[in-house]
Formats: C-alpha cells, sequence, structure tokens
C-alpha cells in the first residue's frame, strides 16, 4: 500500500500574523481555499521548491475559543534551515520568542502566534557555539 505526504494542519487564530509568523520563517502561500458556506479560510504555505510539504494555516471566520491553547498535545513542525543563527537572529528582530536557542548550533524552538511548536534543525553539521545563543537560557516551553 502506497502512503503520501499531503500536509500538516494547525489552527490559527489570526491568518494574517499567522501567515506573517511563517513568511519569516521562508513559507509563501501556495494555494488558498475560501468556503463561504463552511466560513472558514486554508491558507496553504510551502518553502520554496518543496510545494508539495505545505502546512495548511486554518482559520475559522467566527474564530476559535480553543485558540490558543499550549498545543502540546500537537507535538511540533520541523524545518531544516541553511543558517540557524541567522534565521533565530531574524525572528528574535521581528519579536519571536526563541524558546530553545540553538546554543549547539544544530537545534532551536520558536512558536507560531497559535502557540504551536517549531523545531528548526542546522542543515549539515552543527554551527559552532556563539554568542547570544550559546549562553542564552530556554524561555517557557516548547
Amino acid at each position: 500500500m502506497k502512503l503520501r505526504y499531503l500536509h500538516t494542519m494547525v489552527r490559527v487564530l489570526d491568518l494574517e500574523k499567522s501567515m506573517a509568523f511563517f513568511a519569516l520563517l521562508g513559507l509563501r502561500e501556495t494555494r488558498r481555499i475560501e468556503s463561504e458556506a463552511g466560513r472558514f479560510t486554508l491558507v496553504f504555505m510551502a518553502p520554496e521548491g518543496q510545494e508539495d510539504c505545505p502546512v495548511e494555516l486554518t482559520w475559522n471566520w467566527d474564530g476559535d475559543a480553543g485558540l490558543p491553547s499550549d498545543s502540546r498535545h500537537f507535538g511540533h513542525l520541523a524545518y531544516q534551515v541553511e543558517d540557524i543563527y541567522a534565521l533565530c537572529q531574524r525572528l528574535m528582530e521581528a519579536g519571536v520568542v526563541i524558546n530553545r536557542p540553538p546554543r549547539d548550533g544544530h537545534m532551536a524552538f520558536v512558536r507560531s502566534p497559535d502557540n504551536v511548536s517549531i523545531e528548526l534543525l542546522q542543515a549539515g553539521a552543527p554551527l559552532a557555539p556563539a554568542e547570544p545563543w550559546a549562553s542564552m537560557p530556554n524561555t517557557g516551553h516548547w
């Protein structure tokens, strides 16, 4: 039996804010579905060249009383990045909390505006430890 990955879906409270967050990671909108009858919007976002592996942002027009929640039951999304330090710096400058800094030059965790845990993994070998990351403590949980 053949299986093909389609996408990961996360519910979002503020579509524009969530899209802006994923854009900071380097994802772009690849497809959008608006359902007047269902009163929801689906926005698919993926890294360039990887349109077949999107995250689906589901926004219910009438709100979602369960958001934002801790979402730890969800697990996390994981993305491999070219330069974990540069990406974490860009995220931090945009006001994103680096929950688990890349002290090891290999792995970091952040959370989306809807508390979705995002793992960032350095492509290839870990980068050499560098400040401010090497001495930065964890913030919250991921």
